[in-house]
């Protein structure tokens, strides 16, 4: 076998400006639609067989056969979280910039960046063998950040593209050492809208003795749903979980978190409950979860009145056996049991059951040994994380093992400005991807 394979990060670099020259932001499908095209052309420069799904958003999937049999699925999004006021940047959002080791831009960090790092690699992999060592297909969701809605439609509309016989995702954190996690499977998703209605239109303050105010009749609601202590009060909402296997609380136990790098990166001074080492570790990884992410009423402004809508959005993380239907049904339930049954409830599109692989699968096995030549460490290996992936959509459909890595560290701002990532990061990223792909191929 000839020299392993490195990535040329001029190369790299370019990849990368072309991806962030294009904006990508949820919703803006006009952006999105161009970026698929972008990503569909440099997979073909890669030699590999495309399928754009023209669904919205888009989804890209690209797949070329390698020398042995054996196939990698590398599932990536493309979408990303509007660059918010121009002036908080130091530099031009959707222009690359590159200082101090450091390249800055939207979408570096999560998704376009972990992406133009794993192509370079496919690029090296390439020149340096001629072929690829096993077969790869790459999945671009325009949709990830939404709960990759047009996902499902997109797997079953090309079945020959996307067999493979292991899943891999490009997010996660690390330890406090730096190291990546090697996450054995991920969190499900679910988002549900909450509306409670009013008066037709907006009526005067001085209504409120006579009328139902939307706004407290949403915000009672949502009470019932999670009080002060973070317990989530929907009945039978726990009833599914299941909790990690002994060898996965044996994991559990051993990992240490930066912490305080993840206050000082927050801006907060400390964890809920003030929470610290295996506790805070068991919370992040095991716990599910019931998020507010937003709440308005309509009109929205200052004004003194009586609103004539007020709608919430919650968004849930579900851990193994947690279902969306039937954790979307409970919150039904819950609200017409507690006298809310004038709030209407809505599930939004997308979301996916919670994935799960083994943590002595080969697979997972072969993901952590990958960071030892290029971590001189083997990934520690965790079952779950804070983040949601679509991997069980592989699941069901490959019936195979799912594993993700991820590059970035909690200062790298990936839904703030001056998202950023060290080149040196996505370097290790593409190597860790080599490795595995010859791990995978039986070339070690």
């Amino acid at each position: 076998m000839s020299a392993l394979p490195f990535l040329l990060t001029d190369k790299l670099i370019h990849t990368l400006s072309v991806l962030c020259a294009q904006p990508s932001s949820i919703g803006q499908e006009d952006d999105l639609r161009a970026n698929a095209e972008l990503i569909a052309t440099m997979m073909r420069g890669l030699g590999m067989h495309v399928h754009v799904a023209n669904g919205h958003p888009p989804v890209v999937i690209g797949r070329r056969a390698g020398r042995n049999p054996a196939s990698l699925l590398l599932y990536h999004r493309f979408d990303a979280a509007p660059p918010g006021p121009w002036r908080a940047w130091s530099h031009n959002p959707h222009q690359l910039a590159e200082r101090d080791g450091a390249l800055y831009g939207r979408g570096v960090a999560e998704g376009k960046g972990p992406l133009a790092a794993h192509m370079q690699a496919i690029q090296a992999l390439l020149a340096t063998y001629g072929e690829l060592p096993c077969g790869l297909v790459i999945v671009a969701d325009g949709g990830g950040l939404l709960g990759s809605p047009t996902l499902a439609a997109a797997l079953d509309a090309c079945p020959d593209l996307i067999g493979a016989d292991a899943c891999l995702g490009s997010i996660g954190d690390r330890n406090a050492a730096g190291i990546p996690l090697c996450y054995s499977g991920s969190k499900g998703f679910l988002q549900m809208s909450l509306s409670a209605r009013g008066p037709t239109h907006p009526l005067p303050p001085g209504a409120a003795p006579s009328l139902s105010n939307p706004l407290w009749r949403l915000t009672w609601a949502l009470a019932s749903i999670k009080g002060a202590d973070e317990d989530i009060r929907i009945p039978g909402f726990y009833d599914d979980v299941e909790g990690p296997s002994r060898e996965e609380n044996a994991a559990l136990r051993q990992l240490r978190l930066d912490e305080a790098g993840r206050l000082a990166a927050w801006g907060a001074d400390e964890f809920l409950f003030g929470m610290r080492g295996v506790a805070l570790v068991r919370a992040e990884i095991t716990l599910p979860t019931c998020n507010l992410s937003s709440m308005h009423c309509q009109p929205e402004h200052n004004l003194a009145l009586l609103p004539s809508v007020a709608t919430a959005v919650l968004d849930f993380q579900l851990v193994p056996r947690q279902r969306p239907e039937v954790v979307a049904q409970l919150l039904r339930t819950c609200l017409d049991e507690g006298g809310f049954a004038d709030v209407t409830t809505a599930r939004l599109p997308g979301g996916y059951a919670p994935a799960h692989t083994p943590h002595d699968n080969r697979f997972i096995r072969q993901v952590a040994a990958a960071g030892a030549t290029v971590f001189d460490s083997l990934l520690p290996t965790v079952p779950a994380g804070a983040f949601t992936l679509p991997l069980q959509l592989f699941v069901e459909r490959l019936h195979c093992p799912v594993a993700s890595v991820g590059l970035a560290y909690p200062d790298n701002l990936p839904f703030g400005p001056d998202e950023h990532v060290a080149l040196d990061d996505l370097v290790r990223h593409g190597h860790l991807l080599i490795e595995l792909v010859l791990a995978v191929a039986g070339e070690e």
